[in-house]
């Protein structure tokens, strides 16, 4: 396999002669400094294509005694090349590592290439490093020895070994998607996670934040069972309510399991709101007091919206058969329906609050999702949220209690704890 190097060049030329030594690569690509255009003062670059004698041995030497590094470890020109970069510019610098990285990752595909961050000044080894976190195939390395202070290691002791840094990376990496939770995108968490490998020592945190954001989107995407299943490998104290909530979800009792889904139906009707995308949030909600009537009706009047019998029928609806003889009703009539059939806080509730149950129907037939061609905006959601909360929940939640479902369930997490 061929074996490439990254390494940073300082005022010190064995950390960098210890790490070709050790590794013994194919190619190596020198990140150096230029001459100082303030001072004239030469660059790092210097222990690189200097000629004849143009390191000193130790640094209390009065003269250079050595020749450039590649001579120094029996690089060929053609096994090597110098990427210049500034001092003290950790942007800079960070921009021109990343770009040696991809153009190493495109020429040599299937190479080892590993960073050494030893040498050169601190925002070099800086800009490095966060350049090689990003990339998981990149090994980290760095020369270390015997210290007998903090300034350098013994010469003679040192030795080139890879950086502890898997915690890190695997922190940096999985950042963007750990974030995404903070807006309910699930699903674009998994996509993301998909596109990396895990860090060495690190698959069982990255195979958790996978798994349980795969099962958060299945939840989200109402495959209730999937998200259930997934759930059910990782109870723990913080995830247990939503493993309750996801059982009630998937109960053998169809009206317990109804009742669950249309708190569920709020609760995800809510999540696009947060997101800002307030047509697919009314739409939901459409939904939601369409399929409570049906529900109500289903359990407690034996009814079916799509197929009302003749005798079921209240004299002052003035109902049509649909063309195959069936009787069918939508949202308000079915409502209707509860008013005439039930007797409970449902019926209450839609003598009480049928206006403004219209009024709110309103916006959203304007909504370009139903029959206008108006995008619903956040103070209307807003309007429609507060009506919610203050008559259609409570009475819901009235209704559920008799199906078992005795509160509201917890809103999904909108932050990744692992």
């Amino acid at each position: 396999m061929t074996q490439v190097l990254i390494c940073t060049v300082g005022g010190s030329h064995q950390p960098i002669v210890s790490a070709i030594n050790d590794m013994h690569p194919d190619y190596v690509v020198f990140i150096c400094t230029d001459k100082d255009p303030a001072t004239g003062k030469a660059g790092s670059n210097l222990q690189i294509e200097g000629t004849g004698s143009c390191i000193k041995d130790k640094f209390a030497d009065e003269k250079p005694s050595l020749p450039n590094i590649p001579a120094q470890t029996g690089l060929n020109p053609n096994q090597f090349e110098i990427k210049i970069t500034l001092a003290d510019d950790l942007d800079r610098i960070y921009l021109d590592c990343s770009q040696v990285i991809d153009d190493l990752t495109a020429r040599y595909p299937a190479a080892k290439i590993a960073a050494d961050y030893t040498g050169g000044t601190k925002s070099m080894s800086a800009g490095l490093v966060m350049a090689a976190l990003e990339h998981p195939d990149v090994e980290l390395k760095l020369v270390t020895g015997t210290r007998s202070d903090l300034i350098k290691v013994q010469d003679g002791s040192q030795f080139s070994d890879s950086a502890d840094c898997q915690q890190i990376r695997y922190q940096r990496l999985s950042a963007p998607y750990r974030q995404t939770w903070s807006r309910y995108a699930y699903s674009e968490a998994v996509a993301g996670l998909e596109q990396f490998k895990p860090p060495k020592g690190m698959r069982n945190e990255y195979t958790r934040l996978r798994e349980l954001s795969r099962a958060f989107a299945e939840w989200d995407n109402f495959n209730h069972q999937t998200a259930f299943q997934i759930l059910q490998h990782y109870a723990s104290e913080s995830l247990n309510r939503y493993l309750n909530v996801a059982r009630a979800l998937n109960d053998i009792k169809p009206e317990k399991r109804d009742a669950a889904r249309l708190f569920d139906l709020y609760r995800n009707a809510q999540r696009r709101a947060a997101q800002g995308r307030y047509d697919d949030a009314i739409a939901r909600i459409y939904r939601l007091i369409e399929w409570t009537a049906q529900w109500l009706l289903q359990t407690q009047c034996n009814l079916k919206t799509g197929d009302i019998q003749a005798e079921q029928i209240p004299t002052a609806m003035n109902l049509k058969p649909n063309r195959d003889g069936k009787y069918q009703v939508g949202l308000f009539d079915a409502w209707q329906l509860v008013k005439h059939h039930t007797q409970g806080p449902a019926a209450q509730f839609i003598r009480q609050q049928e206006k403004e149950l219209l009024n709110h129907l309103k916006i959203r037939n304007n909504s370009i999702l139903a029959h206008g061609f108006e995008p619903i905006s956040r103070a209307n959601w807003q309007l429609i949220e507060q009506w919610l909360n203050e008559h259609f929940i409570p009475m819901l939640l009235e209704e559920a209690t008799k199906a078992g479902i005795k509160q509201m369930p917890p809103q999904l997490p909108d932050v990744y704890r692992g």
